[in-house]
């Protein structure tokens, strides 16, 4: 297979088929990110707030349809002439509906003084709705809310949905599920360009400054580009097939993980060529040497990112199971991209790839300098300062494991100290107009009002006093009753996505069984809020230890090493919570955010140790070809922290860079997932992979090495 890249035509070949495919691809099917957004489900419908909403929809559907929320507030109190300009937007909605109104209610003909009384209790704020139909487009609700605002504008000569609500004033902004729904688009679909662009510059940058070479800063993003322009269409054709739910969250991640792990897997084959072009003259089959020597690695690195990632197809939560297929679908293809087309390339430029510092053997370096009529200056060793780091940890590893178990086992130890949240709306930035929204609810309005709990009973028997007489329960709305069901609209006293309002949730359980027994649900968004709780901790129970099993058989496998392969594993695990531990002491102290995202724990896992054995992989592989080449125990982890060390703190810096982008955008899930995993990232390549790794092996002694022959070798 190797050999196939010394022949110039396949090499061309090559390098034409793939941009051929990207360009064929491109023309027969659409891009992921063009397909229009759907609207997501992330919980099964057995858990008891689906059922609620399912019975709702069922018993006491009004069939109204998804409401945009309209918030009105004025700091100074709203007045006749406000309640009598939000009619006139009303009558006018009612006489020219927009595209997909489904329903308002007759707001524009009722008395403005009757109006007055659905005013907050401190007389500043309203909130009004507007009905649309399931089935609009996110594009087509966006265009009917941007209408909406137009009239209003029209009518005020100023827009009111634009004006800091620190002004004077009457202000309006959209919110409810439509309007969510419209700002999460946007902020994806901006986020898409966005980090691609921070993304490509950003690995330009770092290869420019470590290489000092802009043909082989090029080459890697030339590789990943090409194979992204392959893997979008091919996502956009199973989306369309519906084989997959499109998911603008999971793709933002994608081309991080892409461009990311994709260029880490080039510079892993890239090194290895430069490094034998140092010893080998004929730069065709120096190629097929290195890609002899890193094509195991990266195939056996980028099988267990695949299979890992795979392991989300297990997950019951909705944002979990659709990233598996796209992720390891992503990294498939680059891997291959970067054992085919990267050779083709490497092959037809050869040594000017690495212009202007070429790497040439002693001799022909001595040719080059007697040609330039200058004294050949022999080529300092390589690898000098990673080769000190190796012989210092081999001889001192007993201090170097203290030291980096001591740093970890300390940022570890920070992790049980996390609060999460559970609601899309606190990712959102503050002055996103649906956030905004929610905020003029929150204030002017009680806590139970923002979101309501629906219980839902089969039972004949008025519950009303009963339910009031709960210590955490605010208000109790008039049920309704329809075919021997009764919904009841409950007020909790706490914020209702806060976690003591979770808590007071699981009680009612508790409580309504007293009541009822096992006939009752709970809905809304609070009971929503308990239930992606237990899933998500379901799925992280089922997943991690799945993952780790599995990628723990992989390195058994390979290396044919238990003792080894445990340890490994054991030395991602403890990055990752380490990375959590440090991620938390970021985003609570640095940027005072009061909670982590509820999704962080899994994501960063799953990426934090599919992408540090990588890591692991390259370097242990170096250290078993020391091993087989007779070399001693001590010398072979030297060899091998020296002649990949710089390799990976490259790629490190490069993949934590990566998902710092994520840090750029204003979406809070993402920022946290780029700092967590990013953190993660460089502790492997920092402590772990450099320190932690190669000291184990030289106190475990040959026994590492157990069962295989070099056990036993000398």
């Amino acid at each position: 297979m190797t050999k196939l890249f010394e022949r110039k035509p396949m090499r061309i070949v090559l390098l034409g088929l793939w941009i051929a495919l990207a360009l064929l691809l491109g023309k027969l099917f659409p891009q992921i990110n063009s397909i229009e957004d759907v609207a997501l489900v992330n919980l099964p419908e057995e858990e008891m707030s689906m059922q609620a909403a399912a019975l709702k929809d069922t018993y006491f559907s009004s069939n109204t349809g998804i409401p945009l929320l309209i918030t009105w507030q004025r700091e100074e109190g709203l007045t006749l002439e406000d309640i009598q300009i939000i009619q006139t937007l009303y009558n006018t909605l009612d006489e020219n509906p927009v595209a997909g109104q489904k329903f308002i209610p007759p707001l524009g003909t009722i008395p403005p003084q009757a109006l007055m009384g659905s005013v907050s209790e401190d007389g500043k704020a309203l909130v009004t709705p507007i009905f649309f139909d399931e089935n609009t487009s996110t594009a087509n609700l966006k265009e009917s809310v941007s209408a909406i605002t137009k009239q209003v504008s029209d009518t005020l000569d100023v827009n009111p949905f634009d004006t800091p609500l620190t002004d004077e004033g009457l202000h309006a902004r959209h919110s409810g599920p439509v309007g969510i729904s419209i700002d999460a688009t946007d902020l994806f679909k901006s986020a898409d360009f966005q980090l691609m662009a921070a993304t490509v510059i950003i690995i330009l940058v770092i290869l420019l400054v470590i290489y000092r070479s802009p043909l082989l800063a090029i080459i890697p993003i030339l590789v990943v580009s090409i194979a992204f322009l392959v893997v979008s269409p091919l996502l956009g054709a199973m989306t369309e097939a519906g084989w997959l739910t499109k998911d603008a969250q999971a793709v933002s991640i994608m081309i991080v993980l892409l461009f990311g792990a994709g260029t880490d897997y080039c510079l892993f084959l890239i090194t290895k060529y430069r490094d034998t072009l140092l010893e080998e003259p004929n730069k065709l089959k120096a190629l097929s040497i290195a890609l002899r020597s890193a094509g195991g690695a990266i195939i056996m690195s980028a099988a267990t990112v695949v299979i890992g990632l795979l392991t989300l197809i297990l997950a019951n939560y909705g944002a979990f199971h659709r990233f598996a297929i796209p992720f390891s679908f992503g990294i498939l293809i680059t891997a291959i991209a970067v054992l085919t087309l990267l050779p083709a390339i490497l092959g037809l430029l050869g040594r000017y790839a690495f212009w202007p510092f070429i790497p040439r053997t002693e001799e022909m370096a001595r040719a080059h300098a007697a040609k330039k009529g200058k004294p050949y200056k022999p080529l300092a060793p390589p690898h000098r300062i990673m080769r000190k780091i190796g012989r210092f940890t081999v001889k001192r590893h007993w201090l170097v494991m203290a030291v980096t178990v001591l740093i970890l086992a300390g940022l570890a130890a920070m992790s049980p100290k996390i609060e999460f949240s559970y609601d899309l709306i606190s990712s959102f930035p503050e002055d996103m107009p649906s956030r905004e929204g929610f905020s003029i609810i929150e204030e002017h309005f009680t806590a139970g009002e923002l979101a309501p709990v629906s219980v839902i009973v089969k039972s004949d028997k008025d519950l009303t006093q009963q339910l009031e007489a709960l210590p955490y329960v605010g208000k109790v709305a008039k049920p309704q009753v329809a075919e021997g069901y009764q919904l009841y609209s409950v007020d909790l006293k706490e914020n209702p996505y806060a976690v003591k309002a979770m808590e007071d949730i699981v009680q009612m359980k508790e409580d309504m069984k007293q009541l009822v027994g096992e006939a009752f649900w709970l809905g809304g968004e609070t009971s929503e809020q308990v239930d992606t709780k237990n899933v998500q901790e379901a799925d992280e129970k089922l997943i991690q230890p799945t993952m780790i099993i599995i990628i723990l058989v992989l390195l058994i496998v390979y290396l044919r090493a238990p003792i080894t392969a445990v340890s490994l594993m054991a030395t991602v695990v403890v990055s990752f919570f380490a990375a959590l531990g440090a991620g938390w002491l970021i985003i609570h102290y640095v940027l005072g955010q009061s909670a982590m995202a509820s999704a962080i724990p899994l994501y960063s896992f799953v990426f934090i140790v599919a992408l540090g054995n990588d890591y692991n992989i390259f370097m242990i592989s170096e250290v078993w070809k020391n091993r087989h080449s007779g070399v001693s125990h001590n010398q072979a982890i030297e060899n091998g922290v020296a002649s990949t060390g710089a390799v990976i703190t490259s790629a490190g810096i490069i993949l934590a860079g990566t998902f710092l982008v994520l840090a750029s955008l204003p979406i809070q899930l993402l920022v946290q997932f780029g700092i967590v995993t990013a953190l993660g990232i460089l502790l492997d390549t920092f402590i772990v992979r450099p320190l932690l790794v190669p000291a184990l092996l030289a106190a475990f002694g040959k026994i590492a090495y157990w069962p295989s022959k070099l056990w036993r070798q000398k």
